[in-house]
């Protein structure tokens, strides 16, 4: 093997919803990595022509067999071992779950050393916006398997059945999630006014934080995991790996709230993924297992 194809950049499957208007879900996951120089696989897994938050819409999910047939091909491709990561994001319902647990053993058996990353999309504040069903598959069923989980606050709530009131319950709930690496969005912040992203693993927690911008649009979470995935992919040690990624995706954030935009401005400021300006507070938290270690 050449030097050239060792160090070519490795596919990454992303699985998630479709919009044909807007920056969420694929739309977000696929720009971002390719973007950053990641060949992507996208796979839909319901198609809507914009996000349900700008009003009710045709939601088109794909037949339960139909979309077990199209992965199983996928397992059987003859590029399988092309691919490095797996992101799975928002299910149409929870039956497909089984299929993107058993392509993710299937990448995994290819090349053992492939990231799953899971993006448990399944609410917000404001409580579930999926089925009860579809979030008990991604808890029960793909959350024990992904390598990374990125829940925000509130899916990590629901997940451990308690409200996740400070920092260090959000630590506690983490810790035992089941994935070794979690990256939690929305999470509280130490500075006024602030939001954070949590980074727990094995032996380190990290936020990093930066101002709240009120009444964001859709996709930061969806954006966020794919420029996390990128950077771990690409080598980046954890704490670089959260801070650009948060400062990535705070400055297109704030750019589109600047110039009043109801969706993400990921074309326009697609510099920001690469080479972010922004400044995000990084602090180093007490890991809520070292006693335990100790």
């Amino acid at each position: 093997m050449s030097t050239e194809e060792h160090d070519a950049p490795r596919a990454v499957i992303v699985i998630s919803s479709h919009v044909a208007r807007g920056s969420v879900g694929n739309r977000a996951a696929v720009f971002a990595l390719e973007t950053l120089g990641f060949p992507v696989w996208a796979v839909p897994t319901v198609i809507l022509p914009w996000h349900p938050g700008h009003g009710r819409a045709t939601r088109i999910v794909p037949p339960l067999d139909q979309f077990r047939a199209l992965m199983a091909d996928l397992e059987r491709a003859p590029w399988l071992g092309e691919v490095g990561a797996v992101l799975s994001g928002y299910l149409g319902e929870g039956g497909q779950a089984d299929a993107v647990a058993s392509l993710v053993g299937a990448v995994k058996a290819k090349t053992p050393d492939a990231v799953y990353i899971c993006d448990p999309v399944t609410g917000d504040s404001g409580g579930l916006y999926v089925p009860e069903t579809t979030a008990n598959a991604m808890r029960d069923r793909l959350m024990p398997i992904a390598d990374i989980a990125t829940p925000n606050r509130y899916e990590l709530e629901w997940m451990a059945g308690a409200p996740l009131p400070d920092l260090k319950a959000v630590m506690a709930a983490a810790l035992h999630a089941g994935p070794s690496t979690m990256l939690v969005t929305s999470a509280p912040a130490m500075m006024a006014g602030g939001t954070g992203n949590l980074l727990l693993n094995g032996n380190q927690a990290l936020l990093a934080e930066h101002r709240l911008i009120d009444k964001p649009p859709n996709g930061l979470g969806d954006l966020t995991a794919a420029v996390y995935l990128a950077r771990i992919l690409s080598g980046q040690p954890a704490i670089k790996a959260l801070q650009s990624t948060t400062a990535a995706v705070y400055e297109i954030l704030a750019r589109t709230a600047k110039r009043g935009g109801d969706e993400l401005q990921l074309e326009t400021d697609a510099q920001s993924l690469s080479h972010p300006m922004a400044t995000v507070q990084l602090r180093h938290l007490l890991h809520p297992g070292r006693d335990k270690r100790a």
